[in-house]
């Protein structure tokens, strides 16, 4: 086979333009066939919530009976039911948990063992099976529930039901039949790393549930840590612990066609379930944070003026807090002056950005 020259090699390159990350790319020079530990997810297509719906009180006790949890769907139970059947097909794969929301799932799992083949093959075999479900269970004009059901302070359930299902009928380049497109794989790096998949795990439907209760969302909250950072906050702040958080941060040089480039990519990485994070400086951080929050994926702001104790959202960042996807942080004191942030505060929040992100 001829081999390209250097130069050939740098213009095919040049032509194929910037290698842009993806959570749904497999990360370079990790072996995917080999003993490790992974956090997986694997989102409906078009975040329909087929697959069941939320129900209980999120302030009851784990374990009680009105404690929140899922009521999976006919369609949930046969996803179930294939996930767990995982390791009878691959027995070097072990199920350590697996969360199903209406939407999406979660699950750990140990590759125990060297694999004759990628872990793709796993997900691939996976998503398959559950495809001959939905072909079978979901018809046109299905009604499926919501997946934001609540339930009342008393512990009774709320149930709620939403319109046709509108099923897909085949798969395309950009969108699955079931699921979207891909998976998102966690890798285990570090202590303390599994017991946090673990709570993330468990707590996902009370975690639902809470985006539409809880008020203080609404309320200034001071003294929020981050690591050695320290800010007053307004919104949700379990964003602050999602497993997938991604930092936006361009330079101002980009051209017009770069930034549509990247918010484009952005956009997709959220409808995969990332929370943007940004202080959302330049022109290209701030259109793309823009089209997230249109689009009304999940955010975390970081901005330079304080809170005062009275403090709360306007306008649309109003309904964000209300839904429980906005987070706003401000790690200085209020001030009434209008003034224009400087290089130094600049760099300052994006390296937050940054550290909240890892």
């Amino acid at each position: 086979m001829a081999q390209l020259t250097e130069k050939q090699l740098e213009d095919k390159l040049r032509f194929a333009g910037e290698t842009i990350p993806s959570m749904t790319r497999r990360r370079d020079g990790h072996d995917y066939e080999a003993r490790q530990m992974y956090l997986i997810t694997i989102t409906v297509e078009g975040r329909r919530p087929l697959l069941g719906r939320v129900v209980g009180n999120p302030e009851a006790e784990e374990g009680a009976a009105e404690a929140p949890r899922i009521e999976l769907s006919p369609l949930g139970k046969a996803v179930e039911q294939d996930w767990m059947a995982i390791s009878h097909y691959h027995p070097e794969v072990e199920v350590i948990a697996l969360q199903i929301m209406p939407d999406h799932l979660h699950s750990i799992l140990f590759v125990k063992e060297r694999m004759p083949q990628h872990l793709g093959h796993v997900i691939k075999g996976f998503k398959a099976s559950t495809n001959k479900a939905y072909r079978r269970l979901i018809e046109p004009g299905t009604t499926v529930h919501s997946a934001a059901t609540l339930s009342q302070p008393t512990g009774n359930t709320a149930c709620s039901t939403e319109g046709p299902a509108s099923p897909r009928t085949k798969p395309d380049r950009k969108h699955g039949l079931l699921w979207s497109i891909g998976y998102t794989d966690g890798i285990l790096g570090r202590k303390g790393q599994l017991d946090n998949w673990l709570v993330y795990l468990r707590d996902n439907p009370r975690r639902l549930l809470m985006k539409r209760l809880h008020p203080e969302f609404f309320r200034v909250q001071r003294h929020v840590k981050v690591d050695a950072y320290e800010f007053s906050a307004i919104g949700n702040r379990y964003l602050l612990t999602h497993p997938v958080r991604l930092q936006v941060q361009c330079s101002r040089r980009l051209t017009e066609e770069e930034i549509v480039r990247k918010t484009n990519y952005y956009l997709e990485m959220a409808k995969r379930g990332a929370v943007l994070v940004s202080p959302s400086i330049s022109p290209g951080e701030k259109t793309i944070m823009r089209a997230a929050f249109d689009a009304g994926y999940p955010l975390i702001l970081l901005q330079e003026n304080g809170f005062t104790d009275l403090a709360k959202p306007g306008g649309a960042r109003f309904d964000a807090c209300a839904e429980g996807r906005l987070l706003i942080l401000a790690p200085w004191e209020h001030h009434n002056q209008r003034l224009t942030i400087n290089r130094s505060q600049c760099l300052s929040l994006n390296e937050m950005a940054r550290i909240i992100c890892e």
